[in-house]
């Protein structure tokens, strides 16, 4: 069976928004195929040096080894540069898979309510 797309184009899988702040919202699935345009983000976030970098991942619905690539470079990334780094999660989605490989403590996770105010304490 193939399943084809009828409209002007296919969904989007990943929403990245960034504030230049350091501050990096993501929705959707972070996977193969999109953990790449948030390792990009979060390198330009890290680029300007904030006085911290805070990753919502709040809205994110699937997380796989590719986007845990993606937080553990941000964190090598932040740490040569003394910034310190929060990912803020929501969902069994998320959180499940950096629990698995032993990654929570490591990346300052923070578990937020779904809909929560999220902003950077």
């Amino acid at each position: 069976m193939t399943a084809t797309w009828i409209g002007t184009s296919p969904p989007e899988l990943v929403s990245i928004t960034s504030s230049g702040d350091g501050r990096v919202a993501v929705a959707g699935e972070v996977d193969c195929s999109t953990a790449p345009r948030l390792t990009a983000c979060l390198d330009s976030e890290l680029a300007s040096a904030p006085a911290e970098l805070v990753i919502d991942l709040t809205e994110v619905s699937f997380l796989d080894s590719a986007g845990l690539h993606a937080l553990v470079t941000a964190h090598a990334h932040a740490g040569r540069i003394g910034v310190p780094m929060r990912v803020l999660v929501a969902t069994r989605a998320v959180l499940r898979p950096i629990q698995v490989t032993g990654l929570e403590d490591l990346l300052g996770v923070e578990r937020v309510q779904p809909g929560a105010e999220t902003g950077a304490a």
